[in-house]
């Protein structure tokens, strides 16, 4: 349960408006209201919701921490799982590559022996795979790793 379930969980089983449990904590309804409604509510705010409902601040705050635990789970499950499907598609891609060009190469040696046309496919086809390769496995870490470090420099101006 989050912050603001858990708030709004507190206030209706005490059978409380939110201009009662405004007036009983001295902020005002609108507060309340962007509590509710998933405003990150300020320390002061937290600490009189948890005096008139006598928890801890803990208890009520507790929750945007697993929240922000879970968000970071999820966060780095979903990029393993696009990964995974980038480096599926390239083993995808290469294997069809590795057919067609046999393919190719049969079909060029077999009716046009003297000229050899399947070498321009072949090596343009292969380039590309490489650097889909190089991205893929090579350089995204790298990539990743300077885009991380650039936006701490930006955000340290």
């Amino acid at each position: 349960m989050n912050t603001v379930n858990k708030i709004k969980h507190y206030r209706l089983k005490h059978a409380w408006s939110q201009e009662q449990l405004a007036e009983m904590t001295a902020l005002s309804v609108r507060t309340i209201q962007r509590v509710e409604n998933g405003e990150k509510p300020s320390l002061e705010t937290l600490s009189a919701l948890a005096a008139v409902f006598k928890v801890s601040v803990y208890d009520l705050s507790i929750a945007s921490v697993s929240d922000n635990v879970d968000e970071t789970v999820t966060h780095k499950v979903r990029e393993a799982e696009q990964r995974v499907e980038q480096e599926s598609r390239f083993y995808t891609s290469l294997m069809s590559y590795v057919v067609v060009c046999s393919i190719l190469a049969f079909i060029n040696y077999a009716f046009t022996p003297k000229v050899v046309w399947a070498i321009f496919p072949i090596i343009s086809w292969g380039a590309v795979m490489l650097f889909v390769g190089l991205r893929i496995f090579i350089l995204k870490d790298a990539i990743t790793r300077w885009k991380q470090k650039r936006i701490q420099q930006m955000l340290r101006k």
